[in-house]
Formats: C-alpha cells, sequence, structure tokens
C-alpha cells in the first residue's frame, strides 16, 4: 500500500515540523505505527531524528539572532524566552533534555540558540530528550497494545 510504503517519511516530516513553525505533534503519528505492526526501533529512529532536526532549525534561527522571526513564526513571547534564560542560569545545559515538553520546548531551543550554547552539548541534550521521550511512548504503546489483545 502507498501509504505505508511512505509512513516512515511522513513520520520524519512531521516530526520535523512539530519541533518548529507548526502547532502539532507527532505522538499520535508514532502510535499509529507502532499500532499497525511498524518495528518499533526505526519508528523512534525517524521520529526522533526528525524532531531534532527541527530542533535544530529553531536554534539556528536563535542563533542568528532573528527574535522577530521566533515571536512570528514560533509564538515565542519575549517573556517566555526571558523565563527560559532564567531556567538555563538555574539548571544550565540540562534544560535541553526538555524541549520535547510542549509551549515551552520550542522556547527552550531558540533560547538555546539565542545564548549560543554549544552545538554538540546542544544536539547532545536535545537528541538524548527526544528519542528517550519517543522511547517511552513507542514501548508504552506497544505494551499497551500487547495488554488489550
Amino acid at each position: 500500500m502507498l501509504v505505508e510504503e511512505h509512513a516512515l517519511a511522513g513520520l520524519f516530516i512531521t516530526s520535523f515540523l512539530a519541533s518548529t513553525i507548526l502547532p502539532i505533534g507527532s505522538e499520535a503519528y508514532v502510535v499509529l505505527l507502532i499500532s499497525k505492526g511498524f518495528s518499533i526501533l526505526p519508528v523512534i529512529m525517524v521520529a526522533s531524528v526528525g524532531n531534532y532536526m527541527g530542533a535544530c532549525t529553531t536554534y539556528y534561527i536563535g542563533i542568528k539572532g532573528r527574535q522577530d522571526i521566533i515571536e512570528k513564526y514560533f509564538s515565542i513571547s519575549d517573556e517566555q524566552l526571558k523565563k527560559t534564560d532564567r531556567l538555563f542560569a538555574r539548571y544550565g545545559s540540562f534544560l535541553l533534555l526538555f524541549t520535547w515538553v510542549p509551549i515551552i520546548g520550542d522556547a527552550i531551543t531558540a533560547a538555546g540558540g539565542i545564548m549560543k550554547l554549544d552545538f554538540r552539548i546542544f544536539s547532545f541534550y536535545v537528541f538524548i530528550g527526544k528519542a528517550a521521550r519517543y522511547a517511552a511512548l513507542a514501548y508504552l504503546t506497544a505494551g499497551t497494545l500487547m495488554f488489550f489483545q
């Protein structure tokens, strides 16, 4: 079936966009693919890489100092960025583990770019956080499906 042939590409695109300018979630897509019998590891990896690359886009915009783009297209207010700066001051780079959290995740990502955090540190924490979230979701979904069968 054509949809199944392009399911992972669709997951990548959805995960990427969910971490950039569109207020969408990719979790439902992950649940759908797992429920359709897709292998868990490729689903986790594709979703994680797509979401990470979307976060890198937001980081890049932040590092280039494009506050106007961040406020207009990402709906991140100056107040959200100031709050995130305070959180970075308190928790440091570990805060990047939570870039997957709705509402504040994009602000954390953008603030990381604005603060010009080292990209290697940014990448490490952001990817780990996003992969852990998708792994938990995928395994919870698989476990739930097994329980109800």
